[in-house]
C-alpha cells in the first residue's frame, strides 16, 4: 500500500461524494443501474462499502444527486439567456433548446437512468416534475412576451403550448438517449425541435419570414396564396 505523504491533505467528505457520483456516471455509460453494486461505487471512489453509507443511503440517492446536478447545469445555462426573446441575438428558441440538448447529451446515461427510475421512484418523479414546471414557466413567459409585442399570434393558451412543447422535448431526447426506435438522429434533434417550436409559436417556419414581427402576416399570406 502506498504511504500517504506527510502533510498531504486527506480527501474531504465533498471530494469522496464527488468521487462516488463520478464513478456512478462513468459506470452508467456502460451498465444499467441494476447491474451496478454498492461495492462497485465504493471501490471506484476509493472507499469502503460502510463508508459509502456516510454519503448516500442507496443507489437511488446517487441517481437523485446526479439528476440534481444535471438540472442545476441546465438552470445555470438558461440563466445566461435573455428573459425575453426580442432582446436576444440570433434565434432565442434554438439557443434555449440547444441548452437542453447539449446538457442532456453530455449526461446521456444519467438522463436515461433517471427517466427509467422515475417510474417507480416518487422522489425522482417529484424532482423531475419540479424541473419541468420551471422550464414550462420559462417558456410560457417568453411566449406571452412575444404575443404582447405582436410578434406571435394569440392561440393556444401560452402555458398549455409551453407544456406540450416541453413534453415533446423530453420525449424526443429520451428516445434519442435510450437508443429507441423510432428516434430522431442526434445530429438533427436541435434543428427539428427548433423548427417545431417556431412554427407552433409564430405560425410559420423560420425560413418563411424576414423578421420576427412579420411572422403572423407572412403566415396568413402563405395560407391565402395556397
Amino acid at each position: 500500500m502506498a504511504r500517504r505523504e506527510r502533510g498531504s491533505a486527506r480527501p474531504s467528505g465533498d471530494e469522496r461524494q464527488d468521487a462516488i457520483l463520478a464513478t456512478a456516471e462513468s459506470l452508467l455509460a456502460h451498465r444499467s443501474l441494476g447491474d451496478i453494486s454498492i461495492e462497485d461505487l465504493a471501490r471506484g471512489a476509493g472507499i469502503s462499502r460502510p463508508s459509502f453509507y456516510s454519503y448516500f443511503s442507496s443507489k437511488q440517492e446517487v441517481v437523485i444527486a446526479l439528476l440534481t446536478r444535471v438540472i442545476d447545469e441546465v438552470e445555470q445555462a438558461l440563466s445566461t439567456l435573455p428573459a425575453e426573446p426580442a432582446s436576444a441575438a440570433g434565434d432565442p428558441w434554438r439557443s434555449s433548446i440547444s441548452v437542453f440538448v447539449d446538457v442532456f447529451t453530455k449526461h446521456e446515461a444519467v438522463a436515461a437512468t433517471a427517466m427509467a427510475a422515475r417510474l417507480h421512484s416518487p422522489e425522482i418523479q417529484a424532482l423531475w416534475a419540479a424541473a419541468m414546471e420551471s422550464w414550462v414557466d420559462y417558456s410560457a413567459r417568453a411566449i406571452t412576451s412575444e404575443r404582447k409585442r405582436g410578434a406571435a399570434p394569440d392561440g393556444i393558451p401560452a402555458r398549455d403550448l409551453a407544456v406540450a412543447l416541453n413534453l415533446m422535448n423530453e420525449r424526443v431526447l429520451s428516445a434519442s438517449s435510450a437508443g429507441e426506435q423510432p428516434a430522431i438522429s442526434p445530429s438533427s434533434v436541435v434543428d427539428v425541435l427548433a423548427s417545431i417550436w417556431t412554427l407552433s409559436i409564430y405560425g410559420a417556419p423560420p425560413e418563411a419570414t424576414t423578421s420576427t414581427a412579420e411572422l403572423p402576416r407572412a403566415y396568413s399570406t402563405a395560407v391565402i396564396d395556397n
